[in-house]
């Protein structure tokens, strides 16, 4: 989950896209603000980061924990 504007968005999102692209794994981004209830649950949280639609973590990306996660 991601909001326009947001630093520390784009930071987790490069992490993000370069693990997945070294994992072979897909990804995407989502706005946070495009849904009342996504921005309800994790609007003070962004940028969050879900794996199959559970939060695994929030504002920064934890790298070994991600990948590990990933594989």
């Amino acid at each position: 989950m991601s909001r326009e504007g947001c630093h520390l968005c784009d930071v987790a999102e490069a992490d993000v896209a370069r693990i997945c692209g070294e994992l072979g794994v897909p990804w995407e981004t989502a706005d946070v603000d495009s849904d009342p209830e996504w921005r309800a649950e994790y609007g003070d949280q962004v940028p969050v980061i879900l794996i199959d639609g559970v939060e695994h973590g929030y504002w920064r990306v934890e790298e070994e924990r991600l990948r590990a996660a990933l594989r």
